[in-house]
């Protein structure tokens, strides 16, 4: 089968490798649709420390199931599905609280174990969801990010009712806490970023409010569309000195920043003005089974849909795919590999 390898920093190469065999406990999924994070961008330059080469990456996709180990039970050869990477053991101190997404011996497909930049891939077969027929693959391939963000919305505007969201990043996560935010209720959901490109992207896709947070005039746009309501919750996507910065700056008094974005990890933030106003700062990383579960259904229901701010390329492309993201020449906001052309 081919893969595709990540070999070093910006050294991504197509190897021809045996189809895993499947142990006891494991599915063998035929991949369709595999999408790139912007976690793996990190990874491709050599700055994730999880992820080691050798390694095949991609945690987001969708397939079908090729091969059943013999203790799996409750899943059928064909079956199209969506795969959880998310890897917890049920067992550690934080599984038993039910703080899941804090597992002391958390495990990620694509980054602890082979992933899913490949033809086939062997996975738990705890993590398969099955799906529709009718769901679309590259809608699918959404479910893990989409995940991410359901938690992280759901977590920030749970304090206040109907509040004007910014939203910082216009890459996958930014887009989709958007849509997100838009469909838990939201006000206005004002996205900003730094690449016009993008932007003019989400105006296509019914983001009415972009902006682009580098300018000058960025704050005073910002209070012209938000008028004295301001914004009650910033949701970080990117993760730099100047979102961070610029996120206490432009929160309300009692509102509330959410940090997604690993741009960075020191920063210089200003604790005394969090103190003074009351501002809650929190983090969110990853999700419950619940939560990608919720995604999927949301997906099913086509309350989000990849049409518009997606583009397709073949696995063959992943080694310029990173590339252009990297040189920020992508105009969409994600890329699918797909692995049947």
């Amino acid at each position: 089968m081919k893969v595709l390898s990540w070999n070093g920093p910006k050294e991504m190469d197509i190897e021809e490798r045996p189809i895993p065999e499947v142990k006891q406990d494991e599915v063998l999924v035929k991949v369709d649709v595999v999408g790139l994070c912007g976690s793996e961008i990190e990874g491709f330059l050599g700055h994730n420390s999880l992820r080691i080469p050798p390694l095949v990456m991609g945690h987001e996709f969708s397939g079908r199931v090729a091969d059943i180990g013999k203790s799996v039970t409750g899943i059928v050869k064909g079956t199209k599905v969506v795969v959880n990477p998310l890897l917890t053991c049920g067992t550690c101190k934080q599984c038993i609280r039910g703080n899941e997404t804090q597992c002391e011996h958390r495990e990620i497909i694509g980054i602890h174990r082979s992933g899913a930049f490949a033809e086939y891939v062997a996975v738990p077969g705890s993590s398969i969801v099955e799906i529709p027929e009718e769901l679309d693959s590259f809608a699918a391939s959404l479910a893990e990010p989409l995940a991410c963000t359901f938690r992280a919305i759901r977590r920030a505007i749970s304090m206040h009712t109907v509040p004007n969201i910014l939203v910082y990043g216009a890459g996958a996560i930014g887009l989709l806490s958007a849509f997100v935010a838009k469909e838990l209720g939201a006000n206005k959901v004002i996205v900003a970023d730094i690449n016009e490109d993008r932007l003019q992207t989400l105006t296509k896709v019914g983001i009415e409010d972009t902006l682009n947070n580098s300018k000058d005039d960025f704050e005073d746009k910002l209070n012209e569309i938000t008028g004295y309501k301001g914004i009650d919750v910033v949701i970080d996507a990117v993760g730099f000195q100047p979102t961070r910065t610029q996120s206490a700056n432009v929160v309300n008094p009692g509102g509330v920043i959410m940090n997604v974005g690993l741009g960075i990890d020191e920063t210089i933030v200003p604790i005394n003005h969090y103190i003074r106003s009351e501002i809650t700062v929190l983090g969110s990383f990853c999700y419950s089974r619940q939560d990608f579960l919720d995604a999927v259904q949301l997906l099913i229901e086509e309350k989000i849909t990849p049409k518009g701010w997606t583009e397709v390329r073949s696995l063959e492309d992943g080694q310029q795919s990173f590339m252009d993201l990297v040189e920020g020449k992508v105009k969409s906001s994600k890329i699918f590999l797909d692995l049947n052309r």
